[in-house]
């Protein structure tokens, strides 16, 4: 230890004195020793390192930082100034070493990077061999898709129940996110039905291919089960009463409009979609129901257009719908065609005309 305290004054002496070169040429002396050392290093003994490291890391440059990182981040007693010191560096160069792999870091530490840092850190963070549902929350939360991917296949992350509803959420436009999401053990069961009821036949087809015997024959009840539910709610009745009232209302206060009907939507709030569109193009909502229940979407496409909603959200509408299938992607582009192509007049004109024909039949 004698030599250690030598090193250190002249580390001190460094800091005061020295050159950028004579800091990191001591720097890298104090660090092979206490390497050398850690094993046999007391909790005094490795203070009296971190007092020294914690304060030449803010006057090194970027590359003898990410040096030291490098060092400490597998060790499990590396001086924990030094580390949070390091953790928090802007650069994700000198930080992405120990968010990855220092178990000196605390869940308190880690949650405080990946609510103030960038993408790059989460990003490291969400590599760690085990992560809290306290962490996981935040990087569900601000994460990107690169991130949000590689926790998904992260066999030692924990997720908590709004983690996992969030990630499911996120995985309804990237299916090759929801085919990750699907295959985790760990994914409750309704979490994986909400991933099955939105998924293509595609999706679904290779989340069985790629699955665990156990795992498969989880998929496969599920989407029976999806099915037998799908085949009732085409043909049963349900109750727009409530829904009704609550559009009105909205209507009443100034407070619907399309981004509303867009979070009912996304939402899968079945009976006020339907109630918000009948509201917007003027039809009963028993015609608006029955148009979302058709296979074909050529009708609902009419009402949308006479809504006067723009494409995303009708193909939000289109992809939420309890109909016998998910939309795949090319009946999704023949419908975006056509959409486009229908004038609201023309649309407004139709939707009067079907109006008519259904109610010639009832009296009829």
């Amino acid at each position: 230890m004698q030599d250690a305290i030598s090193l250190i004054t002249d580390l001190e002496d460094a800091l005061k004195n020295g050159s950028p070169e004579r800091r990191v040429s001591t720097l890298r002396r104090v660090t092979d020793l206490f390497l050398n050392e850690a094993d046999r290093l007391n909790d005094r003994q490795i203070a009296l390192f971190d007092d020294v490291l914690v304060h030449l890391a803010e006057q090194i440059e970027i590359k003898a930082r990410v040096e030291l990182s490098k060092s400490l981040a597998p060790i499990d007693n590396a001086p924990i100034e030094t580390v949070r010191c390091l953790a928090n560096d802007d650069e994700i160069a000198v930080a992405g070493p120990v968010l990855l792999h220092s178990n000196r870091l605390s869940e308190n530490d880690l949650v405080k990077i990946a609510n103030s840092k960038g993408q790059g850190h989460l990003m490291a963070i969400s590599g760690r061999s085990s992560i809290t549902e306290a962490v996981t929350d935040v990087l569900v939360d601000r994460g990107n898709s690169q991130v949000l991917h590689r926790l998904a296949t992260n066999a030692g992350a924990s997720f908590s129940d709004q983690g996992f509803a969030s990630l499911v959420k996120c995985a309804g436009p990237d299916d090759s996110l929801a085919e990750k999401l699907a295959l985790r053990i760990d994914l409750p069961v309704t979490a994986l039905r909400q991933l099955l009821e939105r998924a293509t036949d595609l999706v679904r087809a290779r989340l069985l291919a790629a699955a665990s015997s156990d795992k498969r024959e989880q998929i496969q009840q599920t989407l029976a089960s999806i099915a037998n539910e799908v085949g009732r709610a085409a043909v049963g009745p349900r109750d727009f009463h409530a829904s009704e009232s609550l559009v009105q209302q909205l209507n009443r206060n100034g407070k619907l409009n399309e981004r509303v009907l867009a979070s009912f939507v996304r939402d899968r709030k079945y009976e006020e979609t339907v109630a918000i569109l009948a509201l917007f193009c003027s039809a009963p909502v028993q015609h608006i129901d029955r148009l979302m229940k058709n296979v074909s979407p050529e009708g609902l496409l009419v009402a949308c257009k006479s809504a006067k909603l723009s494409w995303p959200t009708v193909q939000e509408i289109l992809q939420m719908r309890f109909s016998h299938h998910v939309m795949s992607e090319p009946e999704l582009s023949e419908a975006k065609k056509a959409f486009l192509a229908l004038s609201q007049a023309t649309a407004q004109r139709a939707l009067r005309f079907m109006l008519v024909q259904e109610t010639a039949k009832k009296v009829s």
